[in-house]
């Protein structure tokens, strides 16, 4: 006799629509910045009512902490992506990161500028600290390395190459950005 599974519609809905608020948030983000969230500019990007972002995320913080947990975790599934293709070609790990840069730092441009400016409301706000930390965490275990001060010196480094490439009027390519990620990378081989 098989057993199924009873899926539940209205948890996969309001899944979904907190998924479509979240989504909605990041998008203010990238327009207006952080100063520009509200459960009502939400709620208009989303085409909900307002009602409906204060039902799912009652604190702006929430909201907040939500938005960022989902970026941290998106750009980390991106990460191990273009580190898991870059292993199939047979490519080095700086030419993975190297496109992850320009990626970010180009067609992907208005979704960086938005982590960065949730990743530094958690300095401050505390409530946004772990979601911040995340982003940290996750690509510190994908890098599993002997020399643990030398990798998270690593990635602070690269968290200056998007701040850097942020403010430059022409975003970098992944040929320019290749032998710094080369040369931050040597002391950890």
């Amino acid at each position: 006799m098989r057993s199924y599974r009873r899926v539940d519609g209205r948890r996969t809905r309001g899944d979904r629509r907190r998924r479509e608020i979240v989504e909605a948030t990041l998008r203010v983000v990238e327009r207006d910045g952080v100063a520009g969230v509200s459960h009502r500019s939400v709620a208009a990007e989303a085409e909900i009512p307002p009602a409906s972002i204060t039902y799912h995320f009652a604190a702006l913080d929430d909201l907040l902490v939500a938005a960022l947990v989902h970026s941290a975790e998106e750009s980390a599934a991106r990460t191990r992506d273009l580190i898991e293709s870059s292993r199939i070609k047979g490519s080095g790990p700086a030419g993975a990161v190297a496109e992850m840069l320009a990626d970010a730092l180009g067609p992907r441009r208005g979704r960086t500028m938005a982590q960065f400016e949730l990743y530094l409301l958690a300095a401050r706000r505390p409530a946004l600290r772990p979601a911040a930390r995340l982003w940290i965490d996750v690509l510190t275990s994908l890098g599993r390395q002997p020399d643990e001060v030398g990798f998270r010196a690593f990635l602070a480094a690269l968290d200056g190459m998007l701040t850097q490439g942020l403010i430059d009027d022409e975003p970098p390519t992944a040929a320019e950005l290749l032998p710094v990620v080369e040369h931050l990378l040597a002391p950890l081989r």
